[in-house]
């Protein structure tokens, strides 16, 4: 059987948490479901299981919430640069 990377997954989870955002929270995702894959088809060593649950999870979360913060700044950006569009116009003429 192979090792688990259940430990490395759970830290670039947590990394991705706090620090890296999905520079490591999607590589934290897809290694736990390459490890999870293997792991149920028997070839891979389960005991590192709940660790690769665990940082599969903080790296969907990461991911999920870097890009909330990515569309909550698009949209900001559009509705700040139409509301200044708008009011840039000259008054009209009489």
């Amino acid at each position: 059987m192979k090792p688990h990377h259940g430990t490395l997954i759970l830290i670039l989870g947590i990394l991705s948490l706090f620090m890296c955002g999905i520079f490591t929270g999607i590589p934290a995702w897809v290694m736990a479901n390459s490890d999870l894959r293997e792991m149920d088809a028997g070839t891979m060593d389960p005991s590192g299981r709940g660790a690769t649950q665990a940082g599969k999870v903080c790296g969907i979360i990461s991911v999920v919430l870097a890009a909330l913060c990515m569309l909550l700044v698009l949209a900001m950006f559009v509705l700040g640069f139409g509301f200044w569009a708008y009011h840039a116009q000259p008054p009209p003429l009489r």
